[in-house]
């Protein structure tokens, strides 16, 4: 009897787990339904259960992306946020693509052939976006460490021009023609740049003149100071300042030193200043000489022979 019931107790497990085979069984093989294209160690399996291991992987890495998206950019501005859009576009297209190939691979397909045929494609391609990436590793680390911001006044190729936009591939700045310069972002990281308002908007600017030998240093002096100081543009404070800058060859050369917080309106203010010298020295009967030279003429005279 007791055999009995213990054999009566045992069929209900065994029925569960033929009923668990039987279903863990259909599910292998819907998910093992698809297309099989070629034989031996070439042969893709296209599967169900692939697609579905490639929904759910580009699932995670959706929200993992957005994740870090949001880490990194938590602390940027608005605007900074907005030009990191299509960086961030590029990154997600390469991590989806590597995100297929490890999913194909771990789904028993052989990628090998697929990446020694793509190799000679990405190194090409490499090479003609190479400059594109140093424009675009450029744009980051201008914006991540604020070396260059709008408004900024920078010099390039011996150009002075005020930034107005930041984009992660070029700068755009407007030169003192009112032209547009388009500067490629590597051009910040490689070369020497000269950026007139990174500390401050007060920049010092100077007019050189020359005076004639004999004429009243002190009074000249004063003449500088006050041309300068009269110009509207010109800051009281620093108080502008000359330089007896040196002895030339036909002229006593002198510097007028000036602060001005408009460093890109600098020509007007300097044309300005030099007007006010001309007509100071002038009324003061000091003269700007010109270079002199003396000129020997020698005359061979032949005799009749």
């Amino acid at each position: 009897m007791a055999e009995i019931l213990t054999m009566l107790q045992g069929e209900p497990s065994k029925t569960e787990a033929i009923l668990k085979d039987n279903i863990w069984g259909t599910i292998k093989e819907f998910l093992n339904l698809g297309i099989h294209v070629g034989e031996g160690d070439s042969s893709i399996h296209i599967t169900i259960g692939l697609f579905l291991m490639l929904t759910l992987s580009f699932i995670v890495t959706y929200f993992a992306l957005k994740w870090l998206r949001k880490l990194f950019t938590r602390k940027m501005p608005d605007e900074d946020k907005q030009k990191f859009i299509s960086i961030f576009k590029f990154i997600n297209y390469f991590v989806y693509i590597i995100v297929v190939l490890v999913t194909i691979s771990a789904a028993g397909i052989n990628i090998t052939i697929l990446i020694t045929a793509s190799a000679a494609l990405f190194v090409g391609l490499g090479l003609a976006l190479q400059e594109l990436f140093q424009d675009v590793i450029g744009g980051v680390f201008i914006i991540l460490d604020k070396s260059l911001s709008v408004g900024d006044i920078v010099e390039v190729d011996n150009k002075v021009g005020r930034v107005f936009e930041i984009k992660l591939r070029t700068t755009r700045a407007i030169t003192r023609d009112d032209k547009v310069i388009i500067i490629p972002n590597h051009h910040f990281i490689s070369d020497i740049i000269y950026n007139y308002t990174q500390n401050h908007r007060t920049t010092r600017e100077s007019v050189n003149v020359g005076v004639a030998y004999g004429s009243d240093v002190l009074l000249v002096t004063r003449i500088l100071e006050e041309a300068a100081m009269e110009q509207k543009g010109v800051l009281p404070k620093p108080k502008p300042f000359v330089l007896f800058e040196d002895f030339g060859d036909s002229s006593l050369l002198f510097s007028i030193q000036f602060y001005v917080n408009d460093s890109f309106s600098d020509p007007k203010i300097k044309s300005a200043v030099r007007y006010a010298i001309d007509a100071k020295f002038r009324a003061h009967q000091i003269s700007i000489p010109f270079p002199q030279r003396d000129v020997h003429i020698f005359e061979n005279s032949r005799g009749n022979g």
